[in-house]
């Protein structure tokens, strides 16, 4: 699937704002880890199965990472990225379990993407740029901030990947500093 062919799919069924600047960061992120983790080769398949991760969740909330699925099955998507795409919602909206390191980053990265975005949003910056893994340990801390993003979901994905907390956190923030003026005029380039 080319890139091309994974952002057709993905703005047929994401129009928000919001939704398809998610896609993009998970997107960008994830091609960040496949080359830091030494997956270069295979980061083109990782940024698009970031790109379609929530494929469904803005027109099927209640059945993400099932519906999904059916779309991608629909759309003659291979298997390998229909299961790496339904793995992130493993112990909360599927029984689907993330077996390769790509998909045990996309599970614990995607929540922590959402986490930091939030906690940018409240910088005089509002940016990345300037953001401190102390500052983001705090927000981390505080249950009430960006309450939809899920602390054990990004506890429990560090431990499936055999990772700290912080180290998580902290990669996750170096790829989304990377990444961030990409994101940016992406977003511009859709007139968002």
């Amino acid at each position: 699937m080319t890139r091309e062919e994974a952002w057709a799919l993905l703005s047929k069924y994401n129009q928000d704002h919001f939704h398809l600047q998610h896609a993009l960061t998970v997107e960008a992120v994830m091609r960040w880890y496949a080359n830091d983790l030494g997956y270069g080769e295979e980061a083109d398949f990782w940024a698009n199965v970031g790109l379609l991760h929530d494929l469904d969740f803005e027109q099927y909330p209640d059945q993400h990472c099932v519906k999904c699925q059916e779309l991608m099955q629909q759309a003659g998507v291979d298997e390998a990225t229909i299961h790496a795409v339904a793995s992130h919602g493993w112990g909360i909206c599927v029984d689907i379990a993330p077996e390769k390191e790509m998909e045990k980053v996309l599970f614990a990265a995607d929540e922590v993407t959402g986490l930091i975005w939030a906690a940018a949003l409240m910088r005089p910056s509002k940016s990345v740029e300037d953001m401190e893994l102390k500052s983001l340990k705090k927000k981390f801390k505080d249950k009430k901030f960006a309450a939809g993003c899920s602390r054990d979901v990004i506890t429990k994905g560090a431990e499936n990947l055999g990772w700290e907390l912080d180290k998580l956190l902290e990669k996750t923030l170096q790829a989304m500093r990377e990444c961030e003026s990409e994101i940016a005029a992406k977003m511009e380039q859709l007139g968002a």
